[in-house]
This record gives C-alpha cells, structure tokens and sequence, in this order.
C-alpha cells in the first residue's frame, strides 16, 4: 500500500472507511439506508415508466423523465457501495480503477443534473415569458438535443476532473475516509501542499455549479419580470406553481454542492463532508420525485392513469 510520491501504480486499493466510527450504529444505518434505496428506487421508475407510457409527452415531462434516470444511476454508483461499507466492519475496498471510475460517474451524473436543471428552467422561461411560440421553439428536437448536450457535457467535465485527480501522487494513507470516492477525500490523500491541484476542482465547479446557476438565476429573473407585469393574479399564482418545484430541486442541488465543493482543502472536514453527502446521495433522490409528483399537475395525472391501467 505504500507508493513514492511519482509513481502511479493502477494495481493499488483504497480502504473506503465508510462509517466504521460508528460500530453500535451500524445495524440501524444500514436498514435505513437499504430502506431509503429502495424507496428512492421505486420512485424514480415509477415516474420513468409513467412518462414512457404517456403517447404525449411536453417537455416537462420529458425532462423529468430524464431526470429520473440520472437519479437512477446515480444512487445505484454510490449507495450499493455505502451499504457494503456498512456490512464489512473495518471498510470496505475499491481498486485505483474502480475509485477513478465511481468518482467519474458521480461527477458527470451530477454534472449532467446540473445542465439538465438549465434546461428545465429554459423550458419554464419560454412556457410563462413566450407562451405563444412555446409549442414551436420547445420542439422534441429541441428537447433531445438539450438532453444529449447535458449528458455529454457532464461526461466532459467529469472526464477532465477525473484524470487531473488521479494524476496526482498519492504517499499518504490510502485510507479514504469516506463512504465512497469523493473528489475532496481523495484530493485530501494528494501529498502535495501546493494550491495546484485544486484548480481542475475550481474550473469544474464553475463549469458544473456557477454558470448554470446564473443561466437559472437569469431565467427566472426574466420569469419575475414578466409576472410583474402579469394583470391576471390567478393567472400569475398558476404560473408561479409551475416553477415551485424545479426551485425546490435546484436550491436543494446546488445548497449540497456548492457545501461540500466550494472551498479550500485546508478547510476539509470529513465528519461534514460525509453527513452532507448523505443528504445529497440518499435524501435529495428520495425527495426530488416527491417534490414533483405532489407539485406538478402533469405528473400526477400520468401517475393517476398508469395506476388506472394496472
């Protein structure tokens, strides 16, 4: 396990500590872990195939579509991990390849999430500012486009960060004091004091948290304007409800994010980071089809007829 500080030997293992602090918790972390999982599981497909049924899909819905599967995957690179980290009482191994690979999954899954929520609030910007030409510039062509770009962004991005990290000399401990490769926990292993290694970190969150941020932040600054001037107040209400949701998921997205990435090394705590990524690993994807299904009319109507065709 030990390596001088410029080789780089793939053949290594990092030791994920997972929760090993926690010995007479560990039963009950796991069962609800395992209980959370699941639940989110069931939700995701759920809102997947009730979109996939539907012959008319708007593009909300296919949005949302998508997003379920990123939440899919998403859980499904972490968490079977975090529960194996529970069960083996010391932690629970991961290869130099496999840490690489889960960590770029993660990164561009999320990174994917974040230009998706772009996307979604372009779509709100158009339906509430241009509602007449809705129907003619959010076109499914339109639509598959922004989803690919998403994805494939997200895979750049990640891709990047990924191969910067894993450059890095690793002379310390190899023990990873996480429940899976989070990109500050293993930056923290890195025997280098320097700033360097941190600016792939800084250029990625701007790419993957700052800019779309202030795409959102423009779009629904556009959106307020406009209600303003909005004479109907039903109408005004109406409008502002179809936003509450895609609001609710993107401070919850970008609150966990910016947290746990927008900072100096020197300021890692791992105790934080690890409660923090719990929230945004398990609680966020359990809570995101939620938060749609109980606010946005469509899906609960799509939800209402596959539950009719069973």
């Amino acid at each position: 396990m030990e390596r001088d500080n410029k080789s780089t030997d793939v053949t290594m293992e990092f030791l994920l500590l997972g929760f090993s602090e926690l010995l007479c918790l560990r039963v009950l972390l796991f069962l609800i872990f395992l209980l959370v999982h699941l639940v989110t599981l069931a939700g995701n497909v759920m809102i997947f195939m009730a979109v996939v049924m539907e012959p008319s899909r708007p593009p909300m819905l296919f949005f949302l579509c998508q997003l379920s599967v990123i939440e899919l995957c998403y859980t499904l690179v972490v968490v079977p991990k975090a529960l194996l980290s529970l069960v083996v009482v010391d932690g629970s191994t991961i290869s130099f390849i496999g840490c690489a690979a889960q960590m770029h999954l993660f990164v561009a899954l999320g990174g994917a999430e974040c230009f998706l929520l772009v996307a979604m609030s372009y779509d709100r910007y158009v339906a509430i500012c241009q509602p007449l030409r809705y129907a003619a510039v959010m076109s499914e062509g339109l639509c598959l486009r922004l989803v690919v770009g998403c994805c494939l962004g997200g895979f750049a991005v990640a891709l990047g960060l990924t191969a910067a990290v894993f450059r890095l000399p690793f002379c310390r401990s190899h023990r990873i004091n996480h429940f899976f490769c989070d990109v500050p926990a293993v930056l923290h292993l890195a025997c280098t004091r320097r700033y360097t290694p941190e600016l792939p970190l800084l250029a990625a969150c701007v790419l993957l948290l700052l800019l779309p941020f202030l795409l959102i932040l423009t779009s629904y600054v556009c959106i307020a304007a406009a209600l303003l001037h909005a004479t109907s107040t039903a109408g005004r209400a109406k409008a502002f409800s179809t936003c509450v949701s895609h609001l609710a998921v993107t401070v919850l997205h970008y609150g966990c994010a910016t947290f746990v990435y927008v900072r100096p090394k020197s300021s890692y705590s791992p105790a934080q980071d690890k409660m923090v990524s719990l929230v945004y690993t398990n609680i966020t994807p359990l809570l995101y089809p939620l938060i749609y299904s109980l606010r946005n009319k469509e899906i609960r109507a799509v939800l209402r007829k596959m539950l009719r065709r069973k």
